[in-house]
């Protein structure tokens, strides 16, 4: 952990209360994680409200910045402007543990916690699955319509009439 140092919000030794941090995200963070990201040239900024209570801990993380993308269809450069909020308890206990979705317990014994991952995540879910330029003319949509593969509806199976007449029995009852 100690390459995520940096992202460290101590929380021993301060007040009760809200406190406030703020952390500049560029591509040198995202490289920390080993994964590939989607996007290039992130421009981010994350500010993290940690309330401090004599038993918990609570953060809200706002993520806001821009992002380059490719366009999916046109396989176009474009600029995505996105903010982002997540809210994390965190509680203390024996041991770490994150297998609950918005509550996360440490060691009673820590003085900080790494806000690093949060933030992560954070960001990666601000990132659309569909990734379409906002650049993109009406004619051009008209041109991938023309020539995709229309959705199929689901069509209703066929009723049983063995079925139905089971069913008629069972709601009389």
């Amino acid at each position: 952990m100690d390459k995520f140092r940096n992202y460290d919000v101590v929380f021993s030794g301060l007040k009760n209360g809200k406190h406030e941090f703020r952390f500049e995200i560029d591509k040198e963070f995202f490289q920390l994680f080993d994964t590939e990201q989607e996007f290039t040239e992130p421009e981010i900024t994350a500010d993290v409200l940690m309330d401090k209570h004599s038993t918990f801990l609570e953060f809200w993380i706002k993520s806001s910045g821009t992002v380059k993308l490719v366009c999916d269809i046109s396989n176009e450069n474009f600029e995505y402007p996105f903010e982002n909020e997540i809210k994390v308890l965190i509680k203390f206990g024996e041991e770490y543990d994150d297998s609950e979705e918005d509550v996360i317990t440490i060691p009673a014994s820590d003085h900080s916690f790494n806000v690093a991952q949060l933030i992560y995540e954070d960001v990666m879910l601000s990132i659309p699955m569909k990734k379409i330029s906002p650049n993109l003319s009406e004619q051009d949509l008209e041109v991938l319509k023309k020539f995709s593969t229309p959705e199929k509806k689901e069509e209703e199976p066929e009723s049983d009439p063995r079925w139905d007449a089971l069913k008629k029995l069972k709601d009389k009852n």
